[in-house]
């Protein structure tokens, strides 16, 4: 009989570990600054060259470690964070497992130099990839810095699936941005290949720094307790909602997560005023006793799990809503009505036969009977043309100086202008019978086996949306230049991809192009989709293409 299974060497194991802690170089980063800010540190200096694959150095001012704490830290599961279960179910600190280290520094050519306070000299320990320790003085102020090169020398299947230097860097940099939301205390700075790439001054509170970070969204900051539960938020307008969790940072006890449960208990907490899909920009920040929180989920400690998640979600979304109702920008500016992205350059005056109810201010937008007044004089046709077939009726325009009343009820004999075409060429939508319009915002129709309501709003998208695919396949889509470059703010990840794929969004109709790390100039966009919000369009655009690997391009279209 043969025996099969053997104990893996000490440094096989360490890689197979640094697959887990280590995906990208900004892992590596997070791993510093969690040890960093554990080790008391005020002040923390992240310096990259060439997106972190040439080097990464992060330097803090904490309280260093002795010689001997130096060499032990790059043994597995060497910590001085926890003893025992019982401190593993009360942490107050990032890191516990002790593995982060060693596992950088079998996948990197590491160097790590270190200080106490009380020491005359400091420390300074080498390895080279192969899990030999070399230590020796050095000298340095207190506090550590770890350097890392060469990222994944010794591995090149891993680095091989790394992206560009650019996007690397932006991962690091948004990294950056989640730890100084966490901690507004400590000052943080960020050196990209050599230039000064941004600097976040300590502050006194949370709202500063979010201020800091959020420089050009209008925040309304929200605080409140529930059920022992703590929750802080600082968020943006419903107008200024993305179809992504992105630009919404979850903080947990100091600790940045992702939570999609949660992410949709703040966006519950908007109602109404918030489309389903729709996340706000902001942060939110959640603080409950250790011994409700399990951070021991994922390798990388991204994830969490809540010993009484009902609670929590609750807790969240009642403490928001009960201050976002009070809030101007909760309603809407007006009934039945969206703002337009762009003012109009004037408004006509009411017709006469606008109805009393349609301008009072005060009138309940769902008021049904209200909208639906039978007044002769308010009565208009609706045409059916291509919109029906796409989903969307549209209509009419006003002549004369007329504005386009609040409904549109439906009546008894239209007129040949308006009359529906034939069944047979219109698809289900078609055989709807019209009957009013709700506010500028939902048709009424009368199917053969009830009432159907529409978002003609939604109805209209998703017409334009089908253009937009047929003018693909032919690779005939038609752009609208803007009068003004249109300069919007993103995250880091999201610029550094549009950098690199100008070509792509060409291709579906989109003229940008970076301007900084965070921040692109819009010249044009799709021609089919020209009423709609310019900066709107680009992001919407952004969710669907950004984070799909290798993913056919055509495949993300459809």
């Amino acid at each position: 009989m043969t025996d099969r299974i053997e104990v893996l060497p000490e440094g096989l194991v360490n890689q197979i570990a640094a697959g887990e802690v280590v995906e990208r170089p900004a892992s590596v980063v997070k791993e510093l600054i969690d040890n960093a800010l554990d080790a008391q540190a005020r002040h923390i200096i992240v310096d990259i060259a060439d997106g972190g694959l040439g080097r990464i150095r992060v330097t803090d001012d904490g309280i260093g470690m002795s010689p001997t704490d130096a060499t032990r830290a790059l043994a597995r599961h060497a910590t001085s964070k926890i003893r025992n279960l019982e401190d593993l179910e009360h942490l107050h600190t990032l890191g516990f497992r002790g593995e982060a280290l060693p596992s950088i520094a079998s996948v990197s050519r590491f160097a790590l130099t270190t200080r106490m306070p009380d020491s005359e000299e400091a420390t300074s320990v080498a390895v080279d990839g192969d899990g030999t320790a070399d230590a020796s003085p050095a000298g340095a102020p207190p506090g550590t810095t770890v350097e890392v090169k060469d990222l994944f020398f010794n591995v090149p299947a891993r680095r091989k699936f790394l992206k560009s230097q650019a996007t690397e860097a932006a991962h690091i940099s948004d990294v950056c941005l989640r730890a100084a939301l966490t901690r507004p205390d400590v000052r943080f700075t960020s050196i990209r290949n050599g230039r000064g790439h941004a600097d976040f001054v300590a502050t006194e509170s949370r709202a500063e720094r979010c201020r800091q970070i959020f420089q050009k969204v209008t925040l309304q900051r929200i605080a409140g307790e529930r059920d022992g539960i703590s929750v802080e938020a600082l968020l943006g307008a419903p107008e200024g909602a993305r179809s992504g969790a992105t630009a919404l940072h979850l903080v947990v006890n100091d600790r940045p997560v992702r939570d999609r449960a949660l992410a949709r208990a703040v966006a519950f907490a908007y109602g109404s005023v918030l489309p389903p899909g729709k996340y706000p920009v902001g942060a939110v920040f959640v603080d409950l006793p250790p011994d409700q929180l399990d951070v021991n989920v994922h390798p990388q400690k991204t994830e969490v799990r809540f010993a009484r998640s009902r609670l929590v979600y609750d807790a969240v979304t009642r403490i928001l809503a009960n201050h976002l109702g009070t809030v101007a920008w909760a309603r809407p500016s007006y009934p039945g009505s969206h703002r337009p992205p762009f003012p109009a350059p004037s408004s006509p005056a009411p017709h006469p036969s606008a109805t009393a109810a349609s301008l009072r201010p005060d009138t309940d937008p769902w008021d049904l009977r209200a909208a639906l007044r039978q007044d002769p004089a308010d009565r208009t046709g609706e045409q059916w043309g291509e919109s029906v077939r796409g989903g969307a009726p549209q209509s009419r325009a006003p002549q004369d100086g007329a504005v386009q009343d609040e409904v549109v009820p439906y009546g008894a004999t239209p007129s040949p202008s308006t009359s529906a075409p034939p069944l047979d060429d219109r698809g289900f939508f078609g055989s709807l019978r019209f009957l009013a319009q709700v506010r500028r915002m939902l048709l009424v129709c009368e199917g053969p086996d009830g009432l159907y309501l529409i978002d003609q709003h939604a109805a209209d998208e998703r017409l334009r949306y089908n253009r937009l695919r047929r003018a693909y396949a032919d690779r005939a889509i038609p752009k609208q230049r803007l009068l003004f470059p249109e300069r919007i703010h993103l995250s880091h990840a999201e610029t550094a991809w549009i950098g690199e794929h100008v070509d792509t969004l060409d291709a579906v109709g989109f003229d940008c192009a970076p301007v900084g790390d965070d921040e692109v100039a819009l010249r044009a966009i799709p021609a089919l989709l020209a009423r709609t919000s310019p900066q709107r369009l680009l992001r919407e655009a952004l969710l669907e293409l950004c984070g799909e690997g290798d993913r056919d391009f055509g495949a993300r279209v459809d």
